[in-house]
């Protein structure tokens, strides 16, 4: 996306009401647009290929194909790949997480304040994370409640962390422990550039969007 462009945005919700009042929203900002919008999951595949946004707004209930499925499929398609950012109420759609692994960039609850919505669609569109270091701990720490992750899990996950390279898991290990750029560089003494270089190159090696399914790696892939 070059400078001048606005943001194209993707709305998906099986609320109209919900649909509107995003659009609306979303409407007053002059850096942003809303191109599309879909009912259900399964619509998703062809409002992406259709109106091509650069970030997803995905509800996770839905009647037909719930927003977990629609984000995979997002996330997995070949050729142009929007960022997803996951609607959620979190207290009760505690499969949010599985969201995350399915490779959205992160959740926003549904009464969230307009400018913070606004504000985060910008920073998913530029690569940024969307979720706060506090934020990403307390799902990290959803993820470990009830034993951590089954055997099999853990075990593809210690491969994959393996393929990194020592400063790589240094790096993500950090992010995992819910970090931002500034406190990775102040803790392993490195310049912000080449840590978010690091996080480029390690999201890049794994074929991973974006940094919280590096943080959920990282977590999986630890020693008990």
């Amino acid at each position: 996306m070059t400078a001048g462009e606005r943001i194209r945005v993707l709305l998906v919700d099986d609320d109209a009401l919900v649909r509107t009042g995003l659009r609306l929203m979303l409407g007053g900002a002059p850096d942003l647009v809303v191109v599309g919008e879909a009912a259900d999951g399964v619509d998703v595949a062809d409002a992406v290929a259709r109106s091509r946004p650069d970030v997803v707004l995905m509800d996770v209930r839905m009647p037909l194909l719930d927003g977990i499925a629609a984000t995979r499929g997002v996330t997995g398609r070949a050729g142009h790949r929007p960022v997803v950012i996951v609607l959620t109420t979190f207290d009760a759609d505690v499969t949010v997480v599985e969201a995350l692994r399915a490779g959205a960039a992160g959740f926003l609850l549904k009464h969230t304040p307009p400018e913070r919505i606004v504000d985060a669609v910008r920073r998913a569109a530029a690569g940024e994370p969307v979720l706060s270091p506090t934020v990403a701990r307390t799902l990290i720490e959803r993820v470990a409640a009830g034993g951590g992750p089954p055997d099999a899990r853990r075990q593809r996950a210690r491969q994959r962390f393996a393929l990194l390279t020592e400063r790589e898991q240094e790096v993500a290990r950090a992010v995992a422990a819910g970090l931002s750029n500034a406190d990775i560089a102040a803790r392993l003494y490195l310049s912000v550039g080449t840590v978010k270089a690091y996080v480029s190159s390690a999201l890049a090696r794994l074929e991973f969007t974006n940094r919280i399914q590096l943080a959920l790696l990282a977590h999986d892939a630890a020693e008990d």
